[in-house]
């Protein structure tokens, strides 16, 4: 859990690092702030990637619905 929190964090730091460089290259702060929050979250949970452990998928397996045939 704490990697995928450490890559959303990163990502979002750098994304608004670069929509403050672009909004005030730009002259809209505002809107480029957004933007780049916006594409650091994607970059941040793009990154994280799924992480279980051999027990989680059992559980998950057993949890699963079973299709009636």
């Amino acid at each position: 859990m704490k990697s995928k929190q450490k890559f959303s964090g990163l990502g979002i730091a750098l994304g608004a690092g670069l929509g403050v460089a672009l909004g005030v290259a730009a002259g809209h702060i505002a809107i480029w702030l957004a933007i780049g929050v916006a594409v650091g979250v994607a970059i941040g949970l793009a990154t994280s990637g799924k992480e279980s452990c051999p027990e989680c998928e059992e559980v998950h397996r057993e949890h699963k619905p079973k299709v009636l045939q």
